[in-house]
């Protein structure tokens, strides 16, 4: 028989797993968000009456909530959320999740939201039922979110009614006086500030008194106007 040549040595195991993971990338797809209030008599519009009651001021609250949500619902996302003070009603349609709003100021509240979602997010509020799919398009378009990029919609009395952040961190919100005729500049500049190319979305007209209700019933669709209109003739009455 032939001598049995030597066994090769056994190369030393590799570790298990890979040494330096790759990074995660982003998740695909936007998170909607739409934060609100429960349309309830004397929490909601508070500033349309009057000429309108507590409880009519709400069925407008109600209206302008639902075509939102109608709208928001119908775009592509990853995620719709609803981020809500209060409780759900039959107002609310299918394919949202609802987040109970944070404690603290509108500044903790939207901070919060922003922080429970992973990969770009975009938020809206319940006070402009004239919200289109065209006009939240660019947000939404393949290109949305290349070069840190952060989308603003300016409101007409200084505030803002869509805010979008690629990277959704709550310092870019937290801190920022609310509800002033600066807001809108002072939380724009807090974005600039941060090193993000911010891309402006057209500016809308908040409904916050009945000069802004009849002003966006008379622009737009749905059901906000056409509770506006029965509302503004049983005032006439």
């Amino acid at each position: 028989m032939s001598p049995t040549p030597p066994t090769p040595p056994t190369p030393p195991a590799s570790p298990a797993g890979p040494v330096n993971p790759p990074r995660r990338a982003p998740e695909a797809g936007t998170t909607l968000l739409v934060i609100a209030k429960e349309p309830v008599p004397g929490r909601v519009k508070t500033r349309l009456t009057p000429p309108f009651t507590p409880a009519e001021a709400a069925r407008l609250a109600e209206a302008a909530l639902a075509d939102t949500l109608t709208v928001v619902a119908a775009l592509p996302a990853r995620r719709r959320v609803l981020v809500l003070d209060g409780h759900p009603g039959p107002w609310l349609p299918d394919g949202y999740e609802v987040l109970p709003q944070s404690e603290g100021g509108l500044d903790e509240r939207i901070a919060a939201a922003f922080g429970a979602c992973r990969g770009p997010a975009l938020l809206v509020g319940m006070d402009t039922p004239q919200l289109t799919a065209g006009l939240l398009a660019p947000a939404l378009a393949p290109d949305a979110w290349e070069g840190r990029a952060a989308w603003f919609g300016p409101a007409a009395d200084g505030g803002f009614w869509a805010l979008g952040l690629a990277d959704p961190d709550p310092g870019l919100v937290r801190g920022v006086p609310m509800s002033t005729e600066r807001t809108g500049a002072l939380q724009r500049r807090r974005l600039l500030e941060a090193g993000l190319a911010v891309r402006d979305l057209p500016v809308l007209r908040d409904v916050d008194t009945a000069e802004d209700a009849a002003e966006v019933a008379a622009r737009t669709r749905g059901r906000f106007a056409a509770e506006h209109a029965r509302l503004r003739q049983a005032v006439a009455r």
